[in-house]
């Protein structure tokens, strides 16, 4: 099955900056071979259930490794089976809409 997710991973007791571990999260994005694009809060990736389910795992288990006691992720998850959809037909849609 086919998910789109927004994800904001968290590590915690490192400090006030998070710029290298969020580096490293895009880092196993892109490595996944996953559609992802980064915002300002997070990152929406999209593709097979399983595969964005273990990138979402590996960047805990990255965070960890980089010594963070503590990781927390804040996950929105979207599915649908009556059609195939992309993060980008989400935004033409939008945007479509805005020129009516």
């Amino acid at each position: 099955m086919n998910v789109l997710i927004d994800i904001c991973v968290v590590p915690m007791g490192v400090g006030v900056s998070v710029s290298k571990y969020v580096v490293e999260c895009q880092r196993i994005f892109e490595a996944s071979g996953l559609s992802h694009e980064m915002h300002s809060y997070g990152t929406n990736v999209e593709g097979d259930w399983d595969e964005v389910m273990a990138a979402v795992k590996q960047c805990h288990e990255k965070m960890h490794q980089m010594g963070a006691p503590r990781c927390g992720s804040t996950l929105r998850v979207g599915t649908r089976v009556d059609r195939d959809q992309t993060m980008q037909d989400k935004i033409d849609s939008v945007n479509q809409k805005m020129q009516d």
